[in-house]
Formats: C-alpha cells, structure tokens, sequence
C-alpha cells in the first residue's frame, strides 16, 4: 500500500513525496517531526522471513556505518501486517548519470577526485570487521549532494563476510557492463569485485561509453575497448589504472581500493589538479530547494500514463535499494542487446575493391543456386547477407528475389514513440513486398479500412481488429528504447497508431507475454537490450493500463522468457538459478510454487512456448546439436526432436493458434540474416521460409486468428529495429514503428470471448 502525501508514519515521519516507486515498496521524502529535519524513508511490503530477513540485515548495515561519503541509517521498525521501514539521512542532489546527462563527460581531474572519493568509501567498507563488499556500483548509485560531496549509495546488494563466509544480504544480481564476470553465478566476489564495478563506473564517466560486458568478454565473444580509443583526450596513466581495474580475472586487478586510489592519483600530474581532502565535485547548479515540490529536475524522462511520479523500480530481484534522493534513480541508457564489436577504424579507401568483391561473390553463389541446387537460392541470399552485414552496410537484399508487382503505399496515421509523447507524426506506411498469393486478389491501391490492410480473401478477411484496451486482439505490446535508450513496455494499435508506454522500470522492460484474459502482461526486467539470456533479470505482472505491478518471487541467477499458459494458471519461463545453465521452469500463480520442467539436465533448455491446448510446450535445447526445436508434455514429459536444421541455429519458437504449424526464427550459427521458418508438425521435414526475399525478419508472433504474424526487422540496416506485421504466405508486409533505435519482442494480444 503507497503512502498518501501528508499522512504520519510510525507517529513520527511526516510523507512530503514518493521519490521512487516498484514493485518490493517505495522511497519517500519525509520530516521526522520530532527533530524537525527531512530524511528518506524506504519501506519493504514483502514481509515474508527471506525478505524481512534482508531487509534489516540491510539496516543493520548501515546504521553501522559512520563515513562521509556513505549515507547513515537513523531508524528501522516494522508495522505490522503493513511492511518495513529504514530511515536515513535525505541526501539532496543529483547522481552521477544526471552529472553527465546534463555535462557530458567528465574531465581527467573530475574522474581522479571522484574515484578518489569512491575509493575512500570503499576501502572503509572493506575494512570493516565483518567486511562489507557493495556489489553494485554505478552511476545511478553515485550522488554528488548541494555542497559537491560524493556518496556512495544503495546497499541492497551487499554482502557481508563472517568469519570467511559470504552471507548474502540481497539476492545476487548483475548490471551488465559494470558487473564482473565472477559475479555471474556462484563464483566469490570479494573487494575486487568492487574495483571492478568503480573501474567500469570511471569508465562511463570518461566515455560517456558502457565498457563491453565482462561475461561477454571472458567467453571470448568480444574485447574491451581502450578508453583513448573512445576518448584520445583522456591522459595515458589514467586510462591504465582504469583498464587494470576492469581486468576479467581478479588478481590481475588492484587488490585494494587504496592502491586504486593511489594508481589514480598517481594520474594527477596529467590532470592538472590534485585532490584535496575534500573529494567534492562542483555542486549542481541552482539551488535544489527551490525547485517546487516534487520536480525531479530530469524534464527529459518521460511519464508513465498513469502516474504522477515515473516508478523507479527499486531492484533487480529483491526489491531493496538504497537510493535516498529526489530523483528517481537513473541508469545510463546504451543498448545492451548484444556485446559491443571492438570499434574499428573507418576505412577511407578500398571501397570499390569491396563492391567489386561483393559482386563477384553474389555473381558466385547466384550460379551456383540456379544451376547446382535451386534450394541454394535462400541460402545465397543469406551468405550475401552476411558478408554485408560485416561491413555494416545497410542494404535491403530484396532485390534478390523474383520481381514482384509494383508496391502500393498507404498514408495513415502511425505514431512515433516520442519522450514527451505530446504529438502523433503522421508517416508513410510502407507496404513492403506485397506479393500476392495464387489464391488472393489484392485490389490495386487498396485502402485500409480498420486496421493497417484490409486484403479481400475467398473467405476471409485479412484486417486486424481494433479493440479498446482488455481484450479483443487489437494491441501489440513491444519493447522499444524511444524513450531514453532504455527499453521499456509499449502498447499500441495493430495498425501502428496510439503508441504508449506502459512501464517505466529503472533498469529496463522486455519480453512482454500477454495472459490469455488480454488485461495483463508478463515480462522481464532488468533489461538492457534485446539478447539471449539476461541474467539477473525477474518476472513482473503488469496491467495493460499500466497499474498494478506485481513482481514474481524469484531466486539468484535471472528468469526470462516467459510464456502464460492458456488456462491462465501458470507461467513457464527460463531461469539461470542452475548454476548458471538455462533451465526450463513454470510457476503456479494459485501459491507461487515452482518446478523445473527441463527436469534439471546438463544442457541448455530456453525459450518455452505453450501448445495452444496447454498440453504441450515447444522450446530452444542443446540436447542434440545448437539450438535445436524440440516438443515435450508441459511437465517435461516426453522430450522429443521436431526440427532437424543441421547446423543452423533456432530460436523463439511459436505455436499457431490452430495447434498445426510452429514458426521459429532460424540463421546461421555465426550470424547472418535470420529468417522465419514455419513447420507443419505433420511434416516436420517440410519448413517452409515465411519469406523469400533475404529481408531480415525475427521473433513473430501470431495474431489470434492465426491469419497475420507480428515480427521484428531491419531492412534498412542493423541500427535500426522495428516491428512488422504481415499475413502467413508474406501477403501485405506493413512497418508499424518507427524509431530510430530498436523496437523488438512483439506480442500479439489474444481473443477475449466474452
């Protein structure tokens, strides 16, 4: 239950604001009547023994500490049946992400005295008897306050160590980027874990760039990037404290926080200012008390529809973070959806050697489809794909494919996800390769009457129905990064229009999964971008309006992928709590019971998806060969084999709403232009490309009426992601989004029979 403005808690704490708002609880700004000063105030509504648990080992932490660059606890009590409650001195300001939102960068010297600082904080914490390790350093938990003064700030992650033993006071979790690789799973962390998370914090500072994510980089799939590479401005010495810091194995980083701070200041002759005692930054500008109540100081961050104050989602998994400002916390918005390429310098010549390569090479495989193996034609246009892709040319290989007739195009009304949202941009919406079926008749110039194409069938109609929100399958829901950078849930019309967003979670919003009443969704959060596995990440039950957040009980690791039974009674769901490998689990939303459904095998089980009766569940294994589809009972009876792609890697396998075909996303192990596949399961040895014309196309989901499909595509370069609808045999392709980033994870709202 929030806690109404003016209201008294406890007899003492006059509520003033929420600060920020999710699913465990929310921060308040408040007057401690008593000693007539404004402190924050964080509550804990999970009252269960694990979280209760947790949430005072947190304050027993704090209230502990004594150091100024930490904050300071001043009470904690519990009401019963209602929730929890910490205390704490209100830290007014801004965090380093707004610094730098506001600034840009920060100078060599600002970096020295804020590392310094920072260091400061954590060698007190380090040496504290029991030892304290903080885990989740970043810039959303770094405030500089009116006077310039650095704290370090949310303690709901950390970890204290007895006696040579980790015990954990929040659930682990990782924030990729500034997580080190020890922190994915059950390896220790220790004090350079830490170093780790300042030294890709310093990173940030200096680049305004995420440092590439230290699973990634330690399973080889990609390297960090020089900071002088990014920015040449930034001295050498400094640079290489900061690269040391964010070495993948521990012992090749600082063992101290005090030999990083000396590394850094050793830096200081580059900079040309040396620290003083202080370690304070300039203040922010203007005075922060006068700014009228509840401003955030942030214009720039969009709304959510339904509330007055933008939630900012308190944790990972276990809803404790101590964040005592007011401002809603803030994370750096880069796209996090798959690790970034070591950057390469552009080539300035060479440019008409590629071409003529590229010719000679497409000229090749053209041949050597159309004479040797015409089932190579697709396989062609992939391999072309690919090599452009590597290039990172945008090209559209449509050409490639059979002539089509001439391409209608149709003005409509389409909104553009915008931050502020306050006008609707009416575009061209393109029909892309509208090739008509032998059985179909598309009229020329046809005019949409009700959704985004209205194609007359022999028997059917092929328009999308609009319906007001809670059900009839007029909505798609989405993740779209418009807003900020950051992905977030988004609803809107089959026909592209009355785009709105519907979460606002401080670390991200993705893979949305309606309920079979249409009123509600599942999805995953954090969320960086749009990736295989998310570690850390928890399920969250939203209503399609936006209200009511629910977050699902969860352990260590992450769950992703969910996927809501058509009863409506469970969802399944991939889960790395198996020590790190995926796994394939449901829960029971009667009593929040789980149980493993991959049956706990030593392979990689993801990206469950349900039979449209409930009886069976289609899904991505490693139990014969990459990324293979294979079908078992929903309670993991039963396992067999349905594709047989050879090397091809599968992925997001979808039933049709019939029960009769399973569609799936398919490319080449090592990249290339993914492609729809569909399967009848009467000839499993028959799959079928949606389309054949090299367009890249991923992720679709059906429509109710099993007649139209939803998917994600970027004909127009990798950059650049939207979402698409267009019926099963590839009739009335029709872009939906437009923005300039990444829209991905379409859902096609079910049928609600009254």
């Amino acid at each position: 239950m929030t806690l109404e403005r003016g209201s008294l808690l406890n007899n003492r704490y006059r509520i003033i604001e929420i600060l920020g708002q999710g699913g465990m609880g929310s921060i308040y700004r408040a007057v401690d009547e008593n000693l007539n000063v404004e402190v924050a105030v964080k509550e804990n509504l999970f009252t269960t023994e694990e979280y209760a648990r947790q949430f005072r080992r947190e304050a027993i932490i704090l209230a502990n500490l004594r150091h100024p660059n930490l904050p300071r606890v001043t009470d904690h009590f519990v009401i019963a049946p209602q929730g929890q409650y910490l205390v704490m001195d209100f830290i007014e300001g801004e965090d380093l992400r707004e610094r730098m939102d506001r600034d840009g960068i920060l100078s060599d010297a600002d970096v020295v005295i804020l590392g310094s600082a920072l260091c400061d904080a954590l060698g007190y914490l380090h040496s504290r008897q029991p030892q304290i390790i903080h885990r989740d350093i970043k810039p959303g938990n770094v405030k500089i306050n009116p006077n310039g003064q650095i704290l370090l700030v949310d303690f709901g992650l950390a970890k204290v160590l007895e006696n040579g033993q980790a015990t954990t006071t929040g659930a682990r979790a990782m924030t990729p980027g500034y997580s080190p690789p020890e922190q994915y799973g059950t390896a220790r962390t220790d004090e350079r874990s830490d170093i780790y998370s300042l030294g890709a914090t310093l990173y940030v500072a200096l680049t305004n760039e995420l440092p590439e994510d230290a699973l990634a980089r330690a399973m080889g799939q990609t390297e960090l990037t020089p900071i002088r590479r990014v920015n040449p401005k930034v001295s050498r010495k400094l640079a290489g404290a900061i690269e040391k810091a964010l070495e993948l194995r521990p012992e090749d980083r600082f063992h101290s926080a005090e030999e990083f701070k000396e590394a850094l200041l050793n830096a200081r002759l580059s900079t040309g200012k040396v620290p003083t005692g202080d370690n304070a930054l300039a203040p922010p500008p203007g005075q922060m008390d006068e700014r009228p109540p509840g401003s955030n100081g942030d214009s720039a961050r969009l709304q959510s529809p339904s509330k007055a104050v933008p939630p900012a989602e308190l944790s990972r998994s276990e809803g404790i973070s101590l964040l005592p400002t007011s401002t809603p916390i803030s994370e750096p918005t880069y796209d996090l959806a798959t690790p970034k390429p070591v950057r390469r310098v552009k080539r300035q010549r060479g440019c008409l050697a590629y071409l003529l390569l590229l010719g000679a090479l497409v000229g090749v495989l053209i041949a050597g489809a159309m004479i040797y193996q015409p089932s190579l034609w697709n396989e062609s246009i992939n391999a072309a794909g690919q090599l452009l892709s590597t290039w990172s040319i945008p090209v559209n290989l449509a050409f490639l494919a059979p002539k089509a007739s001439p391409t209608p195009t149709i003005t409509q009304p389409v909104i553009l996800p915008t931050q502020a949202q306050a006008s609707q941009a009416t575009l061209t919406t393109e029909l892309v390769n509208a090739v008509p079926s032998p059985t179909t008749t598309l009229p020329p110039q046809a005019t949409p009457t009700s959704g985004p194409l209205s194609t007359p069938m022999p028997t059917q109609t092929l328009t999308p129905t609009k319906a007001p929100d809670g059900g009839g399958g007029g909505l798609i829901a989405y993740a779209s990064d418009a807003t900020d950078g950051l992905p977030q849930i988004w609803l809107m019309n089959v026909d592209g229009t009355a785009g709105r967003q519907i979460t606002d979670m401080d670390e991200g919003a993705c893979q949305p999964a309606w309920a079979p009443d249409g009123k509600r969704l599942v999805f995953i959060s954090p969320c960086g971008g749009n990736q295989e596995l998310y570690p850390g990440a928890s399920l969250f039950i939203i209503n399609v309006d936006g209200t009511d957040l629910v977050p699902l009980p969860t352990q260590p690791g992450g769950d992703f992928d969910p996927a809501w039974s058509p009863d409506g009674e469970r969802i399944i769901f991939t889960t790395l709590r198996e020590a790190n490998l995926p796994q394939i689990y449901a829960i029971n939303l009667a009593d929040n019971t789980v149980q493993s459904i991959s049956n706990k095998n030593k392979v990689r089980d993801l990206q469950p998806n349900w039979s449209p009766d409930g009886g069976q569940v289609v899904f991505i294994t490693t139990r014969n060969g990459p990324s293979q589809v294979w079908i078992m009972g929903w309670d993991g009876s039963n396992p067999e084999l349905f594709s047989r792609s050879a090397s091809l890697k599968n992925s997001h396998p979808v039933w049709s709403p019939d029960g009769q075909t399973i569609m799936f996303t398919q490319n080449k192990e090592l990249g290339g232009v993914p492609r729809l596949v569909a399967v009848q399961l009467e000839r499993p040895t028959f799959p079928k490309y949606v389309a054949a014309d090299g367009t890249p196309m991923k992720e679709s989901a059906y429509s109710p009426d099993g007649i139209w499909i939803a998917f994600e595509s970027y004909p127009q370069g990798f950059d650049s992601h939207d979402i698409y609808i267009m019926t099963t045999n590839a009739v009335g392709r029709l872009r939906l989004t437009y923005n300039p980033g990444f829209d991905f994870d379409a859902a096609w709202q079910p049928v609600v029979i009254p």
